[in-house]
């Protein structure tokens, strides 16, 4: 059975920037379950398993434009520390923020009175690398396609 919409698969995998960094891997972990065509992964990572099935192991290479994004910086800002309120404010805090609708800051620089602040998604305008092996292909039940999502072995939420 093919990865294709609509269907669960899961996935052990490796990630890895151009440098060879591990950033994320399921190794020693369950497998990651997700509902193809659902949106649960990056785009560049869902085109490179469909049609894949159980047993196959590849690489895919997402670029940034598939992957967390190119970085923009413009979303890089610097703001008073009176902003924080009582916080004790230290380099790689996040926090919530936005007006209309919200999105994860990371402090990145902490200068006396000011801080920076990153918008980026951390991992955005990175090339991402991904070793996989496809452990399960299945059709997706009528409850995980509602919920938009896989609910793992045994089909438990």
């Amino acid at each position: 059975m093919q990865i294709t919409k609509e269907r669960v698969a899961a996935i052990h995998y490796t990630l890895t920037d151009n440098d060879g960094k591990i950033l994320d891997s399921s190794a020693g972990k369950d497998p990651l379950y997700y509902l193809h065509g659902a949106h649960n992964l990056i785009p560049g990572m869902e085109e490179g398993l469909e049609g894949k099935v159980k047993g196959d192991k590849f690489d895919i290479k997402v670029s940034p434009e598939k992957g967390y994004g190119v970085r923009d910086e413009a979303a890089v800002q610097q703001v008073p520390m009176s902003a924080f309120g009582d916080n004790q404010v230290q380099v790689g805090m996040q926090f919530r923020a936005g007006n209309q609708g919200e999105f994860i800051v990371t402090v990145t620089e902490v200068s006396g009175e000011m801080v920076t602040v990153d918008g980026n998604h951390p991992l955005a305008g990175v090339e991402l690398n991904f070793n996989v092996e496809v452990m399960e292909v299945r059709e997706a039940t009528n409850d995980e396609i509602m919920h938009g999502h896989a609910h793992g072995p045994g089909h438990s939420h």
